[in-house]
C-alpha cells in the first residue's frame, strides 16, 4: 500500500516481465488458440494473457482483425489487446513495462494532476455529436437510431447542463437547459468531464489499481491499470426507463491509460459491478478518451469522445444500446454552439 500524507492508493503490482523462454506468439501459433477460445472461456483468458505477456512476432493486418472479429464474437477486450500486443510489437523501447517503484511513483503523480486538473476545472461550454445506435446482444451488428447535437455547458463546480440542440437535423428550437438529455429519450449518459476521473482517484475511493500492459495512445506512450471501486464508494447510478424509471447504485471496475511521461490518463473503459440480478440493465460500460483542447488561450486535457453501451433485456432478447460521443468546439462559458456542417457527418469511433 502506498501512504502519502492525506491519500492511500492501493496498488497490486502483477510481473509481466517476459521470461527468456518465452518467444513472442508466432501467427499460426494465435490462430490456434484463437480458434480453441471461441466456445472456452478459459482458453480465452489464456489467449489474453499470452498477448500481453509474450506479445508476437508477426503484423496485425485487416484480414486477421476481421479473422479475430469473427471467431471471438467481436471480443473487444480480446480485439484490443491484439492490437496493443503489435504496437509493443513496432515500439519495444516505448512500451516497456515500468518496474515498481516508477509504477508506485506515476499513480501517485496521476492521482495528485488528476485531482488539481478537477479543482481548476474553468466553465465551458461544448458540443456533443451523439450517434445512437443498437444491436442484438453480442452480434456487433449495430443499426443506427437516431443522432443527436446537444450543447453542454461545465462550470468548476462540477454542474453540467445540456441542451438538445437537434435530432436527425432538426432543430429543437424549444429546448431548454437540463441536467441531461433525456427528454430525446433513450439512451443518455453525463458525467464524462470529471465525475469518472474524481471517483478513481479521490481519496474516499479506495482505488485498488493493478498493472496489466503497456501501449502507445494516439502516439504517447502509456502505462495501462486495472482499476476496482467498490459499489459503496463509487455510488455511480444507472436509471432505466422515460415515463416509469428504475435505479440502482453500482460499483465500478474498468482499465485506464495513464501518459507515462505527462502522468495525466487518456483513456478509461469502465464497466458498472454489482448489478442486481431482477434490473432490467444487465452490463453498463463507458471508455472516455481525453486529449488537449483549448478554451480562451489555456489548454486542458478534456473528453475528445466517448462510447457508451448498456445491455438491456426486454421480454425475452437482449439488446445492446450504443452511444457513440464526438466532443467538438471547447470554448469559454457563455459561448453560442452553433450546429455546423460537420454536424452532419458520422460519428466514428475513436481509434488509437
Amino acid at each position: 500500500m502506498i501512504r502519502t500524507l492525506f491519500i492511500a492508493l492501493i496498488l497490486t503490482a502483477v510481473s509481466l516481465a517476459v521470461s527468456a523462454q518465452e518467444k513472442p506468439l508466432s501467427q499460426a501459433e494465435y490462430v490456434k488458440m484463437l480458434y480453441a477460445a471461441q466456445n472456452d472461456p478459459a482458453a480465452r483468458t489464456t489467449l489474453i494473457d499470452a498477448l500481453r505477456r509474450r506479445g508476437i512476432d508477426f503484423p496485425v493486418t485487416d484480414g486477421l482483425r476481421s479473422l479475430t472479429r469473427s471467431k471471438s464474437g467481436n471480443d473487444d477486450e480480446l480485439r484490443r489487446t491484439l492490437d496493443q500486443a503489435d504496437r509493443r510489437r513496432v515500439n519495444p523501447t516505448a512500451t516497456k513495462l515500468p518496474g515498481e517503484i516508477e509504477t508506485a511513483a506515476l499513480l501517485e503523480k496521476t492521482r495528485r494532476n488528476t485531482l488539481e486538473a478537477i479543482s481548476e476545472m474553468p466553465d465551458f461550454v461544448v458540443k456533443q455529436q451523439i450517434q445512437r445506435s443498437a444491436a442484438f446482444a453480442g452480434t456487433g451488428n449495430f443499426r443506427n437510431l437516431d443522432k443527436l447535437i446537444v450543447a453542454v455547458s461545465y462550470r468548476s463546480s462540477g454542474a453540467e447542463e445540456y441542451k438538445l440542440l437537434a435530432i436527425n437535423g432538426v432543430p429543437q428550437q424549444q429546448s431548454e437547459s437540463r441536467s441531461s438529455y433525456e427528454q430525446a429519450g433513450g439512451t443518455s449518459s453525463t458525467g464524462e468531464f470529471v465525475t469518472v476521473l474524481s471517483t478513481i482517484f479521490k481519496p474516499e475511493s479506495e482505488t485498488e489499481f493493478n498493472l496489466v500492459d503497456t501501449d502507445i495512445l494516439r502516439n504517447r506512450p502509456t502505462v495501462v491499470f486495472d482499476f476496482t471501486v467498490d459499489r459503496d464508494r463509487a455510488r455511480q447510478q444507472i436509471t432505466i426507463g422515460d415515463t416509469i424509471t428504475q435505479s440502482t447504485v453500482t460499483g465500478i471496475k474498468g482499465r485506464i491509460w495513464i501518459d507515462r511521461e505527462k502522468s495525466r490518463v487518456l483513456r478509461i473503459e469502465s464497466e458498472a459491478t454489482g448489478i442486481p440480478e431482477d434490473f432490467p440493465a444487465k452490463s453498463a460500460r463507458r471508455t472516455i478518451d481525453y486529449d488537449w483542447a483549448e478554451i480562451a488561450g489555456e489548454k486542458y486535457l478534456l473528453p475528445l469522445a466517448a462510447d457508451v453501451r448498456l445491455t438491456v433485456r426486454e421480454r425475452k432478447d437482449v439488446y445492446e444500446l450504443r452511444n457513440l460521443i464526438r466532443f467538438t468546439n471547447y470554448q469559454k462559458f457563455g459561448s453560442d454552439v452553433i450546429i455546423g456542417p460537420e454536424d452532419s457527418e458520422p460519428v466514428r469511433e475513436e481509434k488509437p
